[in-house]
């Protein structure tokens, strides 16, 4: 291969170049078994021991809190949307949310089909270009938990710290930002979040959760929508997508190999700082979307003085070889998601694209 593309794509996303190869180079032949993973049963010991592997190492990463169990579902974050309250509403509760944009409306959403719900915070007034502070969040009485998205991939909002609900159960999507930065397990009941974004290929959706949370889901729910079902299972009731759970263990072994968290959340740092400080620096130019202290460190949501010239800003990057750059078709505007597995390299050309192009068109 000559060139990579410089991929921004929102997800799925960029793959670190050495995970890729690794799987290249044992695609075929997995372990001497004759096979590719992804031929082999998820009966078979050594399936077992990379899925058991990556479980292990997902929590090591986050220092072994105890009492957590991971789950690798399928469907998505989406299919959480409503596993939850399905799992975790019980008779005389409210399911609370925080309302940030996106992808917190679409969780609120599919809980309104299940039970009572109650907006416990809302950005809408900046038409989510910010986030609510912690003291604003109002829990209703009877919370069943509070659901918070802890990064809107669209609008490109990032929570910095949660709130401390005492007994409440704290359930969040992180599936734009999940292991891009130290975080307190043990501060949730449960975390869950899409692999194609941080973590592997689409496929696979990873739930961190206490065990006590999930040994016991009501009984008149279909099997695999019990999240007691796939917990005492191993995640292995039905067939994993076993090759998606491989790439994970991969990633986060690439992540291991760069300082773990504390590495990784000084790479993405950098990373945002440069693109911001492009943005800021261009004179009116480039125009951030996102109140600065709410900005993600994910996803650069930006915009330039027109339409016309978005469309000519898009059309030019892709001809520099720019893959992702076009905001999300609700929104509209530019929109750079720079994940883990984003190279700094990417984000420097970026840079320099965006100061040629700022030159030919101001």
């Amino acid at each position: 291969m000559s060139k990579r593309a410089y991929n921004f794509n929102a997800g799925p996303a960029a793959l670190p170049l050495e995970v890729l190869e690794r799987a290249q180079a044992e695609f075929v032949d997995f372990r001497e078994s004759g096979m590719s993973i992804m031929e082999m049963s998820h009966r078979g010991a050594i399936y077992e021991s990379v899925h058991n592997e990556a479980q292990e190492r997902m929590l090591s990463l986050l220092g072994n809190p105890s009492g957590y169990k991971v789950l690798f579902l399928q469907g998505g974050a989406s299919t959480q949307f409503a596993m939850i309250p399905m799992n975790f509403l019980g008779e005389g509760q409210q399911a609370n949310y925080v309302m940030t944009g996106s992808w917190a409306g679409k969780a609120l959403k599919e809980a309104q089909l299940i039970g009572k719900t109650h907006v416990a915070a809302t950005s809408e007034a900046s038409k989510y270009m910010d986030l609510p502070r912690l003291d604003d969040i109002k829990l209703s009485d009877h919370p069943a938990y509070l659901h918070m998205t802890s990064n809107e991939t669209i609008e490109g909002t990032q929570f910095k710290a949660f709130p401390d609900i005492g007994s409440v159960p704290l359930i969040c999507d992180m599936s734009s930002d999940i292991l891009s930065r130290p975080f307190d397990l043990n501060q949730f009941a449960m975390v869950y979040a899409g692999a194609q974004k941080n973590l592997g290929p689409s496929g696979v959706t990873v739930v961190l959760a206490r065990e006590e949370l999930i040994s016991e889901s009501p009984k008149h729910l279909p099997t695999m929508l019990r999240y007691s079902t796939h917990s005492g299972n191993n995640s292995l009731y039905n067939t994993p997508p076993s090759f998606g759970i491989y790439m994970i263990n991969e990633v986060l072994k690439w992540i291991e190999e760069r300082g773990g968290l504390q590495g990784i959340e000084e790479s993405n740092r950098k990373k945002a700082e440069l693109i911001y400080d492009a943005i800021d620096g261009s004179e009116g130019f480039y125009s951030g979307c996102v109140n600065p202290d709410s900005r993600s460190h994910m996803n650069v949501t930006f915009r330039l003085a027109s339409e016309e010239l978005e469309k000519a800003f898009i059309k030019a990057s892709e001809q520099e070889g720019f893959v992702g750059l076009k905001g999300h078709r609700s929104v509209g505007g530019l929109r750079a998601s720079i994940y883990n597995a984003v190279p700094y390299e990417s984000c420097k050309a970026l840079v320099d694209f965006m100061a040629h192009f700022k030159q030919q068109n101001a």
